[in-house]
């Protein structure tokens, strides 16, 4: 079961005014069906489709439940206090609700292009509603990084923008990599879900690894998820360091931290 693919739809394009006798309104972007399905205390949300977009435990909606999202925090080896997040992709908001549990000093904001998810994560997946720390942006995540007033404010950048059709990241060119790094600040992180068992995985790590001064990519989980974690600018990887915060953060928060420095490690 592949886990991982968030909801950009590419917009229809309409016929050119010059070609047609009249300008035709633009269409809508075109959405998959959001469809539930609910296993052994588990609510997911699929797109139509059997793929998985993303998971909540019933009776701990804040928690993280998937392996792979574990690991898109894999940026708080290096961030203790981040003062802004942002994820391009909602999903089940886990990692929107995650964040804004466990950073109560820090602005989160999450973009999803698809009105139905929204709605869906209030209603089904707890996402509160916004306030002064949380912004939920009905918006295209590549609008958002090419907004000049986003450049240099983001601590940590979690991107995970899959369609229903599991192809790969809708959003994977060099120029919106490059836009994902200027939106951090410098000593900015950025994690994306990748799909390693694709032709896309590497179009998508060679574009990263152009955009960004170092890449360092977690071990494969689940079907074929594999997380990246791209810096703004290089960083000595010391192990030892990191050991010494995988067990902070596991006393904080009970993720599996040290199984993300066992990953780098063997890097």
């Amino acid at each position: 079961m592949l886990i991982k693919r968030k909801s950009i739809e590419k917009e229809e394009s309409s016929r050119p005014a010059a070609s047609a006798p009249a300008a035709k309104p633009a269409r809508k972007p075109k959405y998959a069906p959001v469809t539930l399905s609910e296993f052994d205390g588990v609510r997911y949300l699929h797109f139509g489709t059997e793929w998985v977009q993303g998971a909540m435990r019933i009776r701990k909606p804040n928690w993280l439940e998937l392996e792979y999202a574990q690991q898109m925090m894999a940026w708080m080896l290096w961030l203790e206090q981040p003062r802004r997040i942002a994820q391009l992709g909602l999903g089940t908001a886990a990692l929107t609700k995650f964040c804004y549990t466990t950073f109560p000093e820090a602005q989160v904001t999450a973009i999803e292009l698809n009105p139905s998810v929204i709605t869906i994560c209030e209603t089904m997946f707890k996402l509160p509603p916004n306030d002064e720390r949380l912004q939920v942006l009905e918006m295209d995540a590549l609008d958002f990084v090419n907004d000049k007033a986003n450049v240099d404010t983001l601590d940590a950048l979690q991107v995970d923008l899959y369609d229903a059709t599991a192809r790969g990241p809708v959003l994977d060119t060099p120029e919106f990599y490059q836009a994902c790094n200027a939106c951090l600040t410098d000593g900015g992180v950025m994690t994306i879900n990748l799909f390693g068992d694709h032709p896309s995985y590497a179009r998508n790590l060679k574009a990263i690894k152009f955009a960004f001064a170092q890449v360092i990519c977690l071990p494969q989980v689940h079907d074929g998820n594999v997380v990246a974690i791209a810096f703004k600018r290089a960083r000595t990887v010391d192990i030892e360091a990191l050991t010494a915060r995988a067990a902070q953060i596991v006393a904080a928060t009970k993720l599996p931290a040290k199984s993300w420095v066992k990953g780098i490690a063997t890097k």
